[in-house]
């Protein structure tokens, strides 16, 4: 998401959508940058330097493994030791926020218009990038296509470098294929085929919860309601530029204008009373709130559905589940709607990777980049180590050796359109919609294509209203609390500055829209 994400954008999640051409394969030996070459080439090496880098997720068993032989090669090049620091995604908000404010060098840092980012560059914390890779980063400039630089500027800056592969997303859910089966219910094509199966299983399976979905602010892409908003194709709800993943805010039918939920309830109230009804029928999972994996109950068998931010589920996922259910068997289900025009997209990217103001060592960490978007290493940092966790499928696909030692995440760090490989044991049926997901052609145009939002003069108003949200838009966007009387108390307490923040971002598309 819009993952538009790849969560999880687990984004072992957004593998699916990487049906992506890549390079012809390379030696296992890569020469580093042109930077470092031609240091070489005049005699003076480089002096080692330590990149500390900061990106969510869970550390793999075998990341050592992978950065030994990743710092081996470049020892003789860019000279880099590498300091990687994982982020459990529940935390990723508050962590890297307090981590910038704090001062703490860091090099690099994984961002997002999810997460904080327009925050971030409003608030002077990321160092523009135009001149360091014009300098230093030829592979990472030329491994992104320029539509993709042009969309993903900000104030004409490169402020981050997007980390993406298509130009909208593949949500699903993931339901218990032999559950459905077993209670002689036909594939899924609907939500409330959807609903009925999970009230099938209520019914029918009481040791197993029917529905899991994200209940952690940073998660909230893929709570109940957001998931469900992916695929409204009557409105076109969508996320607005000043709050991020929230929908007290939001878009809809492309006409520019700014909505607000405590004025303008509909259709989003509508999907708040639906996961309040399945809350209150027991469908939800009871600790929805207070599970920061929440792919874990659904892993280890306990849970009928769970949303997730692709299309397939992936042979990791898969591994995991049938490793705790011997003889269960998944499938995704999605109401995408492929047809050519019938999606939205400014061509915005939802990762990103930013260079701290106050790393020290700003050259280098974007000498890390362009060596890290070089065919070779792009895999090895990718995948893993090649005939350990993976081996290749030609050029284009990689098949998964060792899922529990390293799997794939380089949508945190990584990710170009024309390195990455396709999983090869992935659900082939979604692969018409991965290539329509990867056409720009295919989208309707947003209008707001090209804005960024400012949030200097609202900052402060921000600031109070993500303390009030993060009390009550998790529970509330997951069922956990009656909408009408929660939405009261998100008005008493968050109304004003939540009407700033409109105003303001309203004021500024005017603008934006009257220069077009």
């Amino acid at each position: 998401m819009r993952i538009k994400r790849w969560w999880n954008l687990s984004l072992v999640l957004l593998l699916s959508l990487s049906l992506i051409v890549g390079c012809s394969q390379g030696t296992n030996e890569p020469s580093g940058t042109d930077n470092a070459k031609g240091n070489e080439a005049a005699g003076t090496k480089l002096k080692p330097v330590t990149l500390k880098i900061m990106i969510p997720g869970d550390r793999p068993p075998d990341m050592d493994l992978v950065i030994a032989e990743a710092e081996r090669r470049m020892k003789d090049t860019i000279n880099v030791k590498l300091d990687i620091v994982f982020v459990p995604w529940a935390d990723l908000s508050q962590k890297t926020q307090v981590t910038l404010a704090s001062g703490e060098n860091i090099d690099l840092i994984f961002d997002a218009p999810w997460l904080h980012i327009n925050q971030m560059i409003a608030d002077g914390f990321y160092e523009p990038l135009d001149d360091l890779l014009a300098q230093y980063g030829k592979n990472v400039l030329e491994k992104r296509p320029q539509q993709m630089w042009d969309a993903n500027k900000y104030n004409g800056k490169i402020m981050a470098v997007p980390l993406g592969l298509v130009y909208g997303t593949g949500n699903s859910y993931v339901v218990r294929k032999d559950l459905r089966e077993k209670l002689g219910i036909p594939p899924i094509k609907t939500n409330k085929e959807l609903i009925d199966f999970a009230y099938k299983v209520k019914e029918k399976e009481p040791g197993i919860t029917p529905f899991m979905a994200a209940g952690t602010s940073g998660q909230q892409t893929y709570s109940i309601v957001g998931q469900r908003s992916q695929f409204d194709y009557d409105t076109h709800v969508r996320f607005t530029h000043a709050l991020g993943s929230s929908l007290m805010l939001y878009y809809k039918n492309n006409d520019g204008k700014v909505y607000n939920l405590l004025e303008d309830p509909e259709p989003v109230m509508t999907w708040l009373k639906d996961a309040r009804q399945m809350y209150k029928d027991g469908l939800v999972y009871k600790d929805i709130l207070t599970a920061k994996d929440f792919f874990q109950p659904f892993l280890s068998g306990k849970v009928a559905i769970v949303t997730k931010g692709s299309f397939g589920t992936g042979l990791s996922f898969d591994q995991q589940f049938k490793s705790n259910v011997p003889g269960g068997d998944l499938e995704t289900v999605t109401f995408f709607d492929g047809t050519k025009g019938a999606n939205i997209s400014n061509f915005k990217q939802w990762n990103f990777l930013a260079v701290p103001k106050v790393s020290k060592n700003k050259e280098r960490a974007v000498m890390f980049m362009n060596w890290a978007n070089e065919k070779e290493n792009y895999d090895l940092l990718s995948y893993g180590i090649q005939g350990k966790h993976w081996e290749p499928v030609g050029d284009m696909e990689y098949k998964q050796l060792d899922t529990k030692g390293y799997s794939a995440f380089g949508y945190v760090w990584v990710w170009n359109p024309i390195d990455e490989r396709s999983d090869a044991n992935r659900d082939k049926k979604y692969d018409e919609f991965d290539a329509v997901l990867r056409d720009a052609d295919n989208f309707t145009k947003d209008v707001l294509t090209g804005f960024e939002f400012d949030s200097s003069a609202v900052q402060n108003d921000i600031s109070q209203y993500n303390t009030v949200e993060a009390k009550y838009y998790p529970a509330l966007f997951n069922g956990v609390l009656d909408p009408e009387e929660t939405l009261k108390k998100f008005e008493a307490e968050a109304g004003p500055s939540l009407k700033r923040i409109q105003q303001e971002l309203q004021q500024q598309i005017d603008a934006f829209m009257a220069k077009k």
